[in-house]
């Protein structure tokens, strides 16, 4: 991830994460009960982040390009370009944190 804007900590850490390949940093960064928002389909906590990131994310090799990152009040959005064997093509996710964990990733454009 080559971006000189810097995230709060567990949005860098599950960004880093997914370009690794590494499912257990990536729910490491997510509260237990956190979740993540894919256009609508909720996922609340470790298991079930995990089923949509094996079938849909980092079991696709998802590869993360952060292209932009704005905050509004408790919400940073990091806009990156996408690629892997998944979807490709520019994409948003706006992640809410509480204290050193992401509470939710949402998949918004």
């Amino acid at each position: 991830m080559s971006n000189p804007v810097t995230l709060p900590v567990p949005i860098a850490a599950a960004l880093e994460a997914a370009n690794a390949g590494n499912i257990e940093d990536f729910l490491h960064a997510f509260a237990d009960d956190g979740a993540v928002d894919d256009w609508g389909r909720v996922f609340r906590g470790h298991d079930a982040i995990r089923r949509w990131s094996d079938g849909e994310f980092i079991g696709k090799q998802v590869v993360l390009e952060v292209t932009g990152v704005r905050t509004e009040g408790p919400t940073t959005t990091v806009s990156a370009q996408v690629g892997g064997n998944g979807f490709n093509g520019p994409s948003d996710f706006a992640f809410t944190v509480a204290g050193d964990r992401v509470t939710l990733m949402r998949i918004t454009g």
